[in-house]
């Protein structure tokens, strides 16, 4: 059912599997990789959608705190709504990483639009090159 109703594609990052093939993701996994996906990207990297991402590394070297995780948060809530439809997103949350000054931690509250039942992914994103 999850696949018919949440899709199915490569996997993220993508690779081979024991098989030979391409190993693929369904359902919710999907959906979280997309969701990591559109995070990760910036625009201008997919051709032919020169729009798709959410441009997190404009905030590469900015401090890491209230200021910036506000307009971080505006971009995740803003490439979400517009590139991933098979979620509604609930609440984005951005703080200082607990244990890593330099990066910032996110994480994304949202409902399946299929299902509505209530997911969590959290994502590090560096605010600094190592």
């Amino acid at each position: 059912m999850n696949d018919s109703v949440f899709g199915r594609g490569f996997s993220f990052p993508p690779r081979v599997g024991a098989d030979g093939g391409f190993v693929w993701s369904s359902g919710e996994a999907n959906i979280r990789e997309s969701i990591a996906i559109i995070l990760r990207t910036e625009p201008g990297e997919r051709v032919g959608q020169p729009d798709y991402g959410a441009g997190l590394a404009r905030f590469l070297f900015e401090p890491n705190n209230a200021g910036t995780h506000a307009r971080m948060r505006e971009a995740m809530q803003r490439a979400l709504a517009r590139w991933e439809r098979r979620i509604q997103v609930e609440d984005v949350e951005v703080i200082a990483h607990p244990s890593e000054a330099e990066t910032a931690l996110a994480t994304i509250t949202y409902r399946l639009v299929a299902t509505a039942s209530r997911e969590r992914i959290s994502l590090a994103i560096p605010l600094a090159v190592n």
